[in-house]
């Protein structure tokens, strides 16, 4: 499995993608070369214990879907209803919506895992991801929010 990882470099502060191989070697920026050489530290058991930019262990676990795909679809399903019902067709217009829902649901349980860091958003695809990891939580992407701001400020 080739994982993926999209980050923003520390370094430059542009967009990348990677796909270390193997997992375990040394992620690098290829226009500032930034570098972060600590694979081995990031994994325990053959599987993503933290975040290969940043070092962070608190990561989330999200559904691997593109979102401009999801919005796609609610909004096609949405004006095609809203065309439904407009022609005194309720009965469409509802089919509509369920059948976006039931797409929806099929897309969902099909779709694998990613992991995000709270601290830097790096995302980590196709990796392997141990079920300890959490969905996300409010209060730790809060408390990561709140230290950014206070370190922000601190630098000013």
């Amino acid at each position: 499995m080739a994982t993926q990882i999209i980050f923003q470099c520390p370094a430059c502060q542009k967009r990348r993608q990677v796909t270390p191989a193997p997992v375990n070697s040394a992620v690098q920026c290829d226009e500032c070369h930034w570098r972060r050489d600590e694979g081995e530290k990031d994994f325990a058991d053959g599987k993503l214990c933290r975040c290969r930019i940043c070092g962070c262990q608190d990561l989330w676990r999200q559904k691997d879907f593109p979102p401009a795909l999801g919005l796609a679809l609610v909004a096609t399903a949405a004006i095609l209803s809203c065309i439904a019902w407009a022609t005194y067709h309720p009965a469409i217009a509802i089919g509509i919506l369920m059948v976006a829902g039931l797409v929806d649901m099929v897309l969902y349980t099909m779709m694998g895992d990613m992991l995000v860091c709270y601290r830097c958003a790096a995302r980590h695809r196709k990796t392997s991801i141990s079920e300890e990891h959490p969905r996300f939580d409010l209060e730790t992407a809060e408390r990561y929010r709140q230290q950014d701001l206070r370190q922000r400020a601190a630098t000013h």
